[in-house]
């Protein structure tokens, strides 16, 4: 414990925030000499923990029982943020000395690179979606990583995160109008038409509904939204917009809320209750992100009968099923380029999914029966563990 570090508003963005992770770092390793119990892997996550595994083996190791077979997965959310500070910190700040510097494990162009350092020192390296283990060994998605990846990818893999199953169910939500399930599937028509009213939407069971609940920024893909935009509201859909972000695209979407009055719903809000509403009550759901390492919204949608209209990347494409008519298979409609009109020609596909009663059911059918609880990532991690520390 530590009240100085730890006692103020927020977790992150201080000025001593290497000073704090560093401690946390520190604290994790020290703490099991006074407890009585020794792992046999830390997982650690992002960079704030990036220290940890570098520390274990150069202080730890060897000092107590408790540390010498300990392994260290070192878990990438997201390789944007990776904890880069003015190599000024190298010896006060961090306790280390100039040769740890030097000898490449914390240093990278410059700086001191916390993730770099952890991704170096683990024993193994995971993200949260096969397909990003994969991207971020490349430029575009590798932030400046992508060479060392590259180097480290015997000891990189990726394993899908999952969604709390009692918190995400349509047959409990307390947040809904009405709960439902996939044998009362006709009652989501309820939760459609009451949030229709509350949002002050004509009330037509039989439109499709699009829906977003997101950050309004490029990363999610809202300027691909804006391309196409009008060409999106001029079909016959209602589209209900929750989120804050960049001020252009909050001012985008209100601009379309007044253009488009009975068409767009704007909720410029964070709103958990709303969100819960909106899964439930839409029909299809937008999410054409630029990267996204996992992506837990597109899970929720499904799991609520929703069906997501994603872009192939990162884990939307390693959870949403491109559907094939013709075969009855798949949970969505995706699409590979990053570009606007290709996501438009999906989104009107779904469309005319929807219109198809044939089709449509099959569709929800299939989106509701996937299993995305933790309980199969939770799997993939024991194997993992086991693996490295040679235990059944």
């Amino acid at each position: 414990d530590n009240q100085y570090y730890f006692g103020r508003r927020g977790f992150y963005g201080h000025f001593d925030d290497a000073e704090r992770f560093a401690f946390f770092s520190k604290a994790a390793l020290e703490l099991l000499q006074h407890i009585d119990f020794e792992p046999d892997v830390i997982n650690c996550n992002d960079w704030q923990t990036g220290l940890l595994p570098f520390y274990l083996n150069k202080f730890y190791r060897n000092i107590n029982d408790c540390y010498q077979h300990v392994q260290v997965v070192y878990t990438i959310h997201n390789i944007q943020y990776q904890g880069i500070f003015s190599p000024d910190i190298v010896e006060n700040v961090l306790g280390l000395d100039w040769l740890d510097y030097a000898g490449g494990y914390i240093q990278f162009d410059n700086c001191v690179n916390f993730m770099k350092t952890g991704i170096m020192a683990a024993s193994w390296v995971t993200t949260v979606s096969p397909t990003y283990a994969q991207e971020i060994q490349n430029a575009y998605y590798g932030h400046g990583l992508q060479t060392l990846l590259q180097q480290e990818n015997a000891k990189l893999s990726g394993i899908i995160n999952g969604i709390d199953y009692d918190t995400y169910n349509p047959e409990t939500d307390p947040h809904l109008f009405k709960n439902y399930s996939l044998e009362t599937i006709a009652d989501k028509k309820v939760n459609k038409t009451e949030l229709q009213k509350l949002l002050n939407l004509p009330v037509n069971p039989e439109i499709p509904m699009i829906a977003m609940v997101t950050r309004l920024v490029d990363h999610k893909g809202l300027d691909l939204v804006e391309a196409v935009l009008d060409d999106i509201l001029y079909d016959d859909v209602q589209l209900v917009v929750l989120g804050t972000g960049d001020w252009r695209y909050e001012e985008m979407m209100r601009e379309a809320a007044a253009r488009y009055p009975g068409k767009v719903s704007a909720n410029i809000t964070f709103n958990s209750d709303l969100a819960q509403k909106i899964y439930a009550g839409a029909d299809i759901f937008l999410m054409p992100s630029q990267s996204e390492p996992c992506g837990l919204s597109q899970m929720i949608a499904m799991r609520y009968g929703t069906i997501p209209v994603v872009r192939e990347t990162g884990g939307l494409k390693d959870t949403v099923l491109p559907y094939i008519s013709w075969e009855g298979k798949g949970t969505g409609f995706t699409f590979a380029n990053y570009n606007a009109h290709d996501m438009l020609h999906v989104i009107q596909q779904a469309e005319a999914a929807y219109y198809n009663s044939e089709q449509w059911p099959v569709l929800v059918e299939n989106a509701m029966r996937q299993d995305f609880s933790w309980n199969g990532p939770a799997r993939e991690y024991m194997a993992l563990y086991r693996k490295l520390t040679n235990k059944r």
